[in-house]
């Protein structure tokens, strides 16, 4: 099973521990996480299914591509990281 993470700051506003999904792609992976945490879904995902644009989805250590289908492939061994992005100047 694939191990997802979520920051803290994701943590401040809903209760997400680190933890062992299945799935074969980046969007079954979350919406399994998402069946442990259903509030989180709103913080991650826009109303279209697609990743928000201040979140970033890293799949062992590689921002992941298609941030509208979630299509990039998930191993059983794979870290999954869901983050916060930041910009400023």
């Amino acid at each position: 099973m694939a191990h997802v993470a979520f920051t803290r700051n994701l943590q401040r506003h809903v209760a997400c521990p680190p933890c062992a999904v299945a799935g074969g792609t980046v969007r079954e992976s979350l919406e399994a996480a998402f069946i442990l945490y259903p509030r989180l879904r709103g913080y991650v995902l826009d109303e279209h299914g697609a990743l928000r644009f201040h979140m970033a989805v890293f799949v062992d250590g590689v921002p992941i591509a298609d941030r509208r289908g979630l299509s990039d492939p998930v191993s059983t061994t794979s870290e999954i990281y869901v983050m916060q992005a930041l910009s400023g100047g």
